[in-house]
């Protein structure tokens, strides 16, 4: 006989840019920086990540495309891979997420895809504890998660090699 699993994801969700910490509010806005600073001629969709440090400096990436498909990468990757090559052994405390269309000036809900969230999840392991991830929600609202696990449950990590 089957058994089920069931799992439990928590998530805040903040209505208004009122409820986010200080930190919270700086990588946010250091998020849409980068969003505004992204490369994104192709699909004209601008995302950017914000990263803060344990030792409070911050960090940001963009959306980087390129004409020849898939070779272009996301902006929380870009803000990973380039910390991780610079300061390797610094942890991350906040992950901030935003994106808005060219066209516009607003800022929409940001939503990590798949391979962000695997990587996300990877430097969550690597620091062996939790990588809290804020992401732009819609209608002015914020999502507040504690950890990259409630973004991606089943998790593909060095203990499963």
């Amino acid at each position: 006989m089957a058994s089920e699993l069931n799992i439990h994801i928590h998530i805040d969700v903040l209505d208004s840019v009122d409820e986010l910490t200080e930190q919270e509010l700086k990588a946010m806005e250091l998020a849409q920086q980068a969003a505004n600073d992204a490369y994104a001629p192709y699909s004209n969709f601008l995302v950017g990540a914000a990263l803060v440090l344990e030792d409070g400096t911050m960090f940001k990436g963009s959306n980087q495309e390129n004409a020849a498909y898939p070779s272009g990468l996301c902006a929380e990757r870009t803000a990973l891979f380039a910390l991780s090559a610079h300061h390797p052994n610094k942890k991350i405390k906040l992950l901030a997420v935003t994106a808005r269309r060219r066209s516009d000036t607003t800022f929409l809900p940001a939503m990590p895809c798949g391979a962000c969230r695997q990587v996300m999840a990877e430097y969550e392991y690597k620091q062996k504890e939790p990588l809290p991830v804020l992401l732009q929600g819609p209608d002015g609202k914020f999502y507040r998660c504690n950890s990259v696990a409630d973004l991606l449950p089943f998790q593909f990590t060095p203990d499963n090699l």
